[in-house]
């Protein structure tokens, strides 16, 4: 069958099973079961699939995913927020633009800790924006940089989208994890860079100025930063140490969670339980999504498609940067109507061929993808952190994403800044210490 009617085939059945309700990992298992009657030469496609998802599935690597993701639900549930907004609040008062930097950092120290861009967004914003549409900030830079800087879930360690990124083309977390460390970082002093710049030109920025603290006082609130920082400093840096490989540093981060809820009082049996099954519930969706994956890839094989578009582009005699250009407007594009995590792992059966054959490193490629699909939470019409703020702020869709438009542009720049300066994301894999099964 001719390359293009397999395309229009296998979309044809994606965007029909997606278009009518079905779950995407179920949407993946029936695009990959078509594809196997029609192009496998014999053999029971049944089994094939069973057995494929199965070896997807008891993946060691894997198991790291509920863990962290655990340990995201529980400190949710604590009281982390507001003691984070206490101690960031009297030394980000006086900086240009103020306690909209709260956001940004905010986001940025529980990233470390979570791994969800979701659960970034939704324990920040229960804590930032009260306070700072008290301190009469505008409220589009309230919620843009919000909807921008919960991205930096999906890329600071331990971060969901790079553990389903390693298992999809079979690369170290732990490498994954410290390349995304740096350009994490990069990002949110952009985001910074922007809300300083735009307090200096903007006319409506007025807040209600912060009343003076001394020294003393603000090193007393800083206690409150304590247990985040220790618990970011046992999982990241029993890592980079190379003492815990990325499964035991999750399974140390729980621990380390139900301690901290256990000592600020919030560990009761409605909260242990309700975030065992919040975990479970989004394990099981991610689970279900790599399986379909995983099948799909195998059926993709059957076609001959990747290769064959592989070797298209090679013919076409693309530079790296052309080719990386097209890979950015795909993904963008992709983002508009599937989450991130979806979008990895439904294109990695096509795009790592081409990747590998341009010769680009695949855990570089792996931090540019994230912050392509990063944008994708904040891009309509299904940009996820646009409908969690929706019904955080009550605002309109059409406000939310056009207060959000500036970040996008910034992750785009980043995207330019990860192609000039690909040391920002190689730099520390190549220079750490592995542990065991990394």
């Amino acid at each position: 069958m001719d390359q293009a009617y397999v395309i229009i085939l296998f979309l044809f059945v994606l965007f029909a099973l997606l278009g009518s309700g079905v779950w995407v990992g179920l949407a993946l298992v029936g695009v990959a079961f078509v594809g196997m009657e029609l192009f496998a030469a014999s053999g029971s496609t049944g089994d094939r699939m069973a057995t494929e998802i199965w070896s997807a599935s008891s993946s060691w690597t894997l198991t790291a995913l509920p863990m962290f993701i655990w340990m995201g639900e529980i400190l949710f549930r604590t009281r982390l927020s507001q003691d984070m907004f206490n101690g960031l609040s009297p030394w980000l008062a006086k900086l240009p633009g103020g306690l909209v930097h709260t956001n940004i950092i905010g986001c940025t120290v529980f990233a470390a800790v979570s791994g969800s861009s979701a659960a970034t967004l939704t324990t920040v914003g229960k804590m930032s924006i009260p306070e700072l549409r008290k301190r009469n900030y505008p409220e589009h830079m309230v919620i843009g940089t919000l909807a921008g800087a919960a991205t930096l879930g999906l890329m600071i360690p331990p971060s969901l989208a790079l553990i389903v990124y390693g298992v999809s083309i079979n690369e170290s977390i732990i490498k994954l994890f410290f390349a995304g460390v740096l350009p994490g970082l990069v990002l949110a002093a952009m985001f910074m860079t922007y809300v300083a710049g735009y307090s200096f030109v903007s006319k409506d920025w007025s807040p209600i100025q912060e009343t003076g603290m001394s020294i003393a006082d603000k090193i007393k609130n800083s206690r409150f930063l304590i247990p985040v920082m220790l618990l970011i400093i046992a999982v990241i840096g029993s890592m980079f140490m190379g003492i815990a490989t990325a499964t035991e540093a999750a399974a140390i981060g729980v621990l380390g969670a139900l301690v901290l809820a256990a000592l600020q009082g919030s560990l009761t049996w409605s909260t242990f339980t309700e975030s065992l099954m919040g975990a479970t519930r989004t394990s099981a969706m991610i689970a279900l999504i790599l399986a379909g994956a995983a099948f799909l890839k195998m059926a993709m094989g059957f076609t001959g498609l990747p290769r064959e578009l592989a070797d298209s582009i090679a013919a076409m005699e693309l530079s790296r940067f052309q080719l990386l250009m097209a890979l950015l407007v795909f993904y963008i594009i992709l983002g508009c109507f599937l989450d991130g995590i979806s979008a990895i792992v439904l294109t990695m059966a096509v795009v790592e061929p081409m990747v590998r054959e341009a010769g680009i490193d695949m855990i570089w490629f792996g931090i540019f993808v994230v912050v392509v699909v990063e944008m994708a939470q904040i891009t309509p019409p299904i940009g996820f952190n646009l409908f969690v703020l929706q019904g955080m702020t009550n605002h309109e869709m059409g406000y939310i994403a056009k207060a959000a438009i500036p970040m996008f542009l910034i992750m785009v720049l980043m995207c330019f800044v990860l192609i000039w300066f690909p040391e920002l994301a190689t730099w520390l894999p190549d220079n750490i210490r592995q542990g065991p099964n990394a």
